[in-house]
C-alpha cells in the first residue's frame, strides 16, 4: 500500500487542500471532485493507482478542508485557482480526472493548456446538452430569472436528504454505499457562508453549458485520450453525454456501470481497473 498525504497549499493567498499520493516520479494523476464532496471522494480509488500515478486530489475552493472563496464565486474563478495550484505544486502535464463540477473546470484546463494535459477520464463530467436531465429545470430556472424566490427554491439540493439521495439514487445496492461520504459532505454544507457561495454557483452552471461548444472544439481539435465511466442512473448526468464524447473523439472510450452519480461508492474497484488498462505505465 502506498500512503496518502494530506497537505496544502497557499494559491493567492488562500488555502488548497489536497491529498498526495504515488511516487513522484511517476506520470502525474490530477483529480477534480464534484458537488458537494471534496477530494474524500476518491478514498478508493487512490491507493489502487498510487502504485502507478502520482495522484493530487485536491478540494476546490469552498468545498472540503480549503479556504472559501470571497461571494460571488465563478467557475472561472476556481479553474483560475486550480489552475495555479497545479503550477505551484509542480504538476506541469498529467491526466485528468473529472466529475461533476470537476468537469467544467478540468475542461477549462484543457481548453487553455492542451500541452500540459495527457489523458481525460471523465466519470459522470458532462460537456453535452443531452447530458443534462429534467432534475436541472429547478436550477435552468434560476438561469432564465435570478429571482430570490428561483434562488430560495435551490436550498432543497443542499438540504442532508438530499445529499443521501444523490448518494444512493440508481444505486442496485444501497448497502454498499457508505454513510462516510454523505454524512462528511452534510458537515462541509453546514459550515458558515457555504449556502450562499453554493448557490452563486448554480446559478453560474450557466457558465459551463455556454462553454460546451468551446469544450467540444477543444476535443475535435486536439482529440485527447479520453475515457469516460460512467454511472448510467445518475439522475443529473444522462448516459447520452458520456456517448456524445465519441462524436467528437471517435477513439474515446465509454464504459456504463449500473449505479449512480456518485460511481466510485459502489465501483471503485472496476473504475480503477478500467483506469489501469486505459492508461499506459
Amino acid at each position: 500500500m502506498t500512503a496518502t498525504h494530506y497537505r496544502t497549499a497557499k494559491v493567492d493567498g488562500r488555502v488548497v487542500f489536497y491529498r498526495e499520493a504515488g511516487p513522484k516520479g511517476a506520470p502525474k494523476f490530477l483529480l477534480l471532485h464534484g458537488f458537494p464532496t471534496a477530494g474524500h471522494m476518491f478514498r478508493d480509488l487512490i491507493p489502487a493507482l498510487a502504485d502507478r500515478f502520482h495522484i493530487v486530489a485536491p478540494d476546490l475552493p469552498g468545498f472540503g478542508n480549503s479556504d472559501m472563496p470571497d461571494r460571488g464565486n465563478t467557475f472561472d474563478r476556481i479553474a483560475e485557482t486550480i489552475d495555479r495550484f497545479t503550477e505551484t505544486i509542480g504538476f506541469d502535464r498529467y491526466a485528468v480526472y473529472v466529475f461533476d463540477y470537476g468537469a467544467p473546470t478540468g475542461f477549462r484546463l484543457a481548453v487553455k493548456h492542451p500541452d500540459r494535459i495527457t489523458a481525460i477520464i471523465s466519470q459522470n463530467g458532462n460537456a453535452y446538452e443531452e447530458g443534462l436531465s429534467d432534475g436541472w429545470n429547478p436550477i435552468r430556472a434560476y438561469w432564465r430569472d435570478a429571482s430570490p424566490a428561483n434562488r430560495a427554491a435551490l436550498r432543497d439540493f443542499l438540504k442532508p436528504e438530499s445529499t443521501y439521495w444523490q448518494y444512493t439514487h440508481g444505486v442496485i445496492d444501497t448497502t454498499k454505499v457508505s454513510p462516510d461520504g454523505h454524512s462528511l459532505d452534510n458537515f462541509y454544507l453546514a459550515r458558515p457562508g457555504v449556502t450562499e457561495v453554493q448557490l452563486d454557483l448554480f446559478g453560474d452552471y450557466k457558465s459551463n453549458v455556454a462553454l460546451y461548444p468551446t469544450f467540444q472544439q477543444y476535443f475535435r481539435t486536439h482529440k485527447p485520450r479520453l475515457l469516460a465511466v460512467w454511472g448510467k442512473n445518475d439522475p443529473f448526468f444522462l448516459p447520452p453525454g458520456a456517448e456524445a464524447f465519441k462524436r467528437d473523439i471517435p477513439n474515446a472510450t465509454v464504459r456504463f456501470f449500473d449505479t449512480g452519480h456518485f460511481a466510485l461508492e459502489t465501483h471503485a474497484p472496476e473504475i480503477a481497473a478500467a483506469i489501469r488498462e486505459f492508461l499506459p505505465r
